[in-house]
């Protein structure tokens, strides 16, 4: 109802409607040049969907995000990422897709004015329907309100047919509905069970891998689908004072040595940690990391055997995560999820590398703290304070397409607590959809290996004779739904891995077969 077509009615309508729409809320309204009413809310929430199949996919959805920004639609939600097929024209390239949830104080019309603008500054041009575009934008919600005109129809006339278009929607909410608005687009579906229900009719998660749909990460030069196997991430400490392997590997040679080592027992991921975080590790300066790091990272980027293989680093300062990067670092692992340095944020916003944002109270040094071990329900506890820092990173300007989530085993967490995390992977990822199913379906990393809590159950008190119970822990992470596992014996843990998968595959297609 917020748009409504006069041609030619007389002034006195004209000014009935503008006392009708006030009562509804809006502030103002004017008529366009051919005698539409365009009105204006204070600030209404939108939903807008996203696409590109030309050029760069990645850079052109940077780029509409930045442009949006700038022209007053303030992005607060992302979507997951997915690639999928082309539909109605199929003789063109694969599709990006996702969507953004944000708030904004232009009107309808203008709202579609400066997408129609974006579009074409990233060098969109008319061209057949559903065809090949490097940039599409479409208004899939605004506000609590039905829009109907010569040019714009929201809700999108074809949101509930697409797949493509749903997914990233229901990503954009979560499983509990949290605001009239929300509760106003499940009634626009005209489903008795709100979008949810139109999503389970098309087949929800089960498309997913299917009808040519993958959920997505960027990663490298490619696209990460973490739902085909699982990854193993090798860890390579090069400092002095690590629990495990602390001055095994403090010379570059060692270091490249260890790297080989793992990558020939099949390791997908590396995983270089300059800093200490073990319980009670007193930290050391951005300078220090970076000296112990810069050596080690430059050589192992240039080895041959890296070469396919993704090079993680293991920092909570900014600036380690900036510099690793330009040195060709493929994502950022942050033991404290931004708490450490405010800055973090802001800069893996502008790093275009995926970010492992993991659950801990306090630091390192004070993590095991009485106060830090209070727990009524681990599992809610952890979900309710990683998804707060998963949410900053995200208002922060990190899509939820570049962020993965660990909870943090082994840090502020007593042994019955890693217990229950490990029993307790699909309660923490249930316990986030309720707030945003996005962040839900984020790929899952979790880190047992040789930690304490491992040594007091099995009695082995020096960690390199934990890896019997580190498989154990995987396997039980794995199976629970965790979809990179940090472990410093490569070669076992993967034959672990393997087995799971193989597991969970048989599993999925009996279920299929049930359908």
């Amino acid at each position: 109802m917020s748009i409504l077509k006069y041609l030619g009615e007389p002034r006195n309508k004209l000014f009935a409607a503008r006392k009708y729409l006030k009562a509804l809320g809006f502030s103002s309204f004017h008529t366009a040049p051919n005698s539409s009413v365009e009105l204006h809310s204070q600030e209404e929430e939108v939903v807008i969907a996203l696409g590109s199949n030309v050029g760069d996919r990645l850079h052109n959805f940077k780029e509409a995000l930045k442009l949006m920004r700038n022209s007053g639609i303030n992005i607060t939600r992302h979507a997951c990422l997915y690639e999928t097929a082309p539909v109605y024209v199929t003789d063109q390239p694969r599709f990006i897709n996702s969507a953004v949830r944000g708030v904004t104080k232009l009107g309808p019309h203008e709202l579609l004015s400066t997408l129609k603008r974006i579009e074409k500054d990233l060098g969109r041009t008319d061209g057949i329907r559903y065809g090949p575009r490097p940039i599409d934008l479409d208004i899939l919600f605004y506000g609590k309100y039905k829009v109907r005109s010569d040019i714009l129809t929201i809700p999108h006339e074809r949101i509930w047919e697409r797949p493509f278009v749903m997914a990233p929607l229901m990503d954009l909410l979560g499983s509990a509905i949290d605001s009239d608005t929300v509760a106003s687009w499940h009634s626009f579906s005209g489903h008795s069970g709100g979008l949810s229900g139109l999503w389970e009719g098309l087949g929800s998660e089960s498309l997913i891998g299917e009808e040519g749909m993958y959920r997505v990460m960027p990663l490298a030069n490619g696209l990460f689908d973490w739902s085909r196997r699982t990854s193993i991430m090798g860890i390579l400490n090069v400092t002095p004072n690590s629990f495990s392997d602390g001055g095994n590997f403090l010379s570059v040679e060692s270091a490249v040595s260890q790297v080989r080592l793992m990558i020939s027992e099949g390791a997908d991921m590396i995983d270089i940690g300059a800093q200490s975080t073990r319980p009670m590790a007193s930290r050391i300066s951005v300078e220090e990391e970076l000296d112990r790091l810069i050596p080690v990272l430059e050589a192992v980027m240039s080895m041959p055997e890296v070469e396919g293989k993704l090079i993680s680093v293991d920092t909570f300062y900014s600036k380690v995560a900036s510099e690793a990067v330009s040195k060709g670092a493929h994502l950022i692992n942050d033991v404290s999820a931004g708490q450490l340095d405010s800055c973090m944020f802001k800069v893996m916003a502008d790093l275009d590398v995926p970010y492992v944002a993991m659950h801990m109270r306090g630091d390192p040094s004070t993590m095991q703290s009485s106060e830090n071990l209070k727990y009524d329900n681990v599992c809610k506890e952890i979900s309710s304070e990683l998804y707060s820092r998963v949410r900053e990173a995200e208002m922060s300007g990190i899509p939820a397409w570049r962020i993965i989530i660990d909870p943090g085993i082994g840090f502020s967490k007593k042994t019955e607590d890693n217990l229950d995390i490990l029993m307790g992977l699909p309660d923490i990822r249930e316990e986030i959809a309720t707030r945003s199913l996005a962040i839900s379906h984020a790929p899952m990393l979790i880190g047992p290996s040789r930690k304490r809590f491992l040594g007091e159950i099995c009695s082995c008190p020096a960690a390199a004779e934990r890896d019997p119970a580190t498989i154990a822990s995987v396997t039980a992470g794995v199976l629970g739904g965790a979809n990179i596992v940090r472990v410093h014996n490569v070669k076992d843990n993967l034959d672990a891995v393997k087995l799971c998968d193989a597991i969970l595959r048989q599993k999925s297609s009996h279920m299929k077969s049930r359908h």
